[in-house]
Formats: structure tokens, C-alpha cells, sequence
């Protein structure tokens, strides 16, 4: 991306140097009293990234002058993890006041989340400015749905300039963490031949087909490890035990197929990938120099 350059891996060195330590720790300690928050932080990184950049704008409250992407339809009631980084931020203005960016925070509490739970590490570039506009109309339209097909998937993260490959890598995310029924009860109903029978005849004890019941209930995206960054996920596709549609898609005979056979084949491929990927996404437009500002409390511009 054209704002690469700019970021640089050692940017609070001087300014800030116990940051990187100090989140590290925040983050351990959330995911260590629910494990189900690591994919919530890189989640939550993935989804700021891709409106308007790593900007930070999805931490922004609703205000006269904000409109919260925290309201678009694939944030509303599924995003997490907002308190989480808002406990991390004060931790670290404790320590250096005005220093370290609400954007920057995401980036490297997505990856200690990573790492937390068995996954990859990787370093984080940093010098990201948080902004003072939000995106909520992109937010529709930039974000994939969990109904996406594989041409809309691929458009959309090419969009962002993430080749099939990384698309793939960072959907291998879904190796952790869990789906709200209400975005798989039609696969699990629809009787399709791309997906396991027993599978779906388990999801839907706790997945109701009427519309409105059960709608929040729970389901692990990696029904086999699912607190375990592996690469299970990707076995799981072979098998036809996608939970969402848009995690099945990428093995449905197209053209990303062959990368989710190899990645199911080698868990370090998966995790070199992950990491390069997750390094490319950071670096997705964001704000340096002088551009936007350091926000004092993540929710609300200064």
C-alpha cells in the first residue's frame, strides 16, 4: 500500500517504550478470562481496516457530529470488544499521555490476541493517527456478509489490494471464535449439497429455523478446536463443515480451492501466511504525519 513507508516497527521506541508491553499484557489478561475474546480483537482490527483504513473510526460513539460505524449491519450486535480496548488505551495513557493512537492499539492487540491463543506472531508496523470522521455508510458496503459468494469475497478484499491467497489466509482467522445463529441458520437449513448432514443436523439443536428464535444463540466457527488457533478450519471446508456460507465458499470447487487443500495440509504455511496477511491489512491507508489526530479516549474524537 501507498502509505507503507510511513509506519515503522520501532515508532514508540522513544515516545512511549513500555506501549508494546503494556497492551501485550491487557490482552492476555482478556483473553485469559474469555478465550472467545481473542477473535474478537483481531475481528475488530480486520473490520476498522476496512473502512476508511486503519483509522480506528469503528471505536467512534454516535455523536453530533459522528455517525457510528459501530451501527452498520455487520458490526450491530456482532462486533466485540470495544471495552477491552478502551481498558487498554487508558492503561496506556497512564504511562504516556496523548502518545500512542487508538488504531495503533488495534493493530498490535490483534496480534498479542494471535499469539494467546497459539497463533502466529508478527511485527507490527506503527505511527497510525486515529480519525476524527467515520465511515458508517462504507461500513454497509465495505464489509464482506456472511452470505457473500466467492467472486463478491474476492472483489472485496482485491478492493483493498488483498490477493485471493490473503483473502484466504485471513478467513483461516475463523479457526477461532463463534457465529451468532441468525447468520448460518439458513445453511444449516437449506439441505445443500455443500455441506455435511451430520454437521447441520448438530448446529440445528441449538438453531432453531423460525426467524426471531434463538436468533443470538451460539455456534463455534471450528466446531473441532475451537479456542485453538489452528488450522483446522481449513479441514473442516474439505469436510463440508463450513458454519458460515462465506466460510464454505472458499472450497466449493472454484478457484480458491487448492489454497484451502494446501493450507489443511500445512499448518506452517497457513501461519506464515496469516501473519504476512495481517501485516498487509495494517497497512491499509492509514493516517501519518499530520493527518487526523491521537484520540484521547478511543470512543470520541478530542
Amino acid at each position: 500500500m501507498p502509505c507503507e513507508a510511513q509506519l515503522s516497527s520501532s515508532f514508540y521506541d522513544n515516545t512511549c517504550p513500555k506501549a508494546l508491553s503494556t497492551i501485550r499484557k491487557a490482552v492476555r489478561t482478556a483473553v485469559s478470562r474469555e478465550r472467545r475474546m481473542a477473535a474478537s480483537l483481531i475481528r475488530l482490527h480486520f473490520h476498522d481496516c476496512f473502512v476508511q483504513g486503519c483509522d480506528a473510526s469503528i471505536l467512534l460513539n454516535d455523536s453530533s457530529s459522528i455517525q457510528s460505524e459501530k451501527n452498520a449491519p455487520n458490526n450491530l450486535n456482532s462486533v466485540r470488544g470495544y471495552d477491552v480496548i478502551d481498558d487498554v488505551k487508558s492503561e496506556v495513557e497512564s504511562i504516556c499521555p496523548g502518545i500512542v493512537s487508538c488504531a495503533d492499539i488495534l493493530a498490535v492487540a490483534a496480534r498479542d490476541a494471535s499469539v494467546a491463543v497459539g497463533g502466529p506472531t508478527w511485527t507490527v508496523n506503527l505511527g497510525r493517527r486515529d480519525s476524527t470522521t467515520s465511515g458508517l455508510s462504507q461500513a454497509a458496503t465495505n464489509l464482506p456478509n456472511f452470505s457473500d459468494g466467492l467472486d463478491r469475497l474476492i472483489s472485496l478484499f482485491g478492493s483493498k489490494g488483498l490477493s485471493e491467497r490473503e483473502m484466504v489466509a485471513l478467513s483461516g482467522s475463523h479457526t477461532i471464535g463463534q457465529a451468532r445463529c441468525v447468520t448460518f441458520r439458513d445453511r444449516i437449513n437449506d439441505n445443500g449439497t455443500d455441506i455435511d448432514a451430520g454437521f447441520a443436523s448438530t448446529r440445528r439443536r441449538r438453531c432453531p429455523a423460525t426467524n426471531g428464535d434463538g436468533d443470538d444463540n451460539l455456534a463455534a466457527l471450528d466446531l473441532v478446536t475451537p479456542n485453538s488457533f489452528d488450522n483446522n478450519y481449513f479441514k473442516n471446508l474439505i469436510q463440508k463443515k463450513g458454519l458460515l456460507q462465506s466460510d464454505q465458499v472458499l472450497f466449493s470447487g472454484g478457484s480458491t480451492d487448492s489454497i484451502v487443500t494446501g493450507y489443511s495440509k500445512s499448518p506452517s504455511t497457513f501461519s506464515s501466511d496469516f501473519a504476512s496477511a495481517m501485516v498487509k491489512m495494517g497497512n491499509i491507508e492509514p493516517l501519518t504525519g499530520s493527518a487526523g489526530e491521537i484520540r484521547k479516549l478511543c470512543s470520541a474524537i478530542n
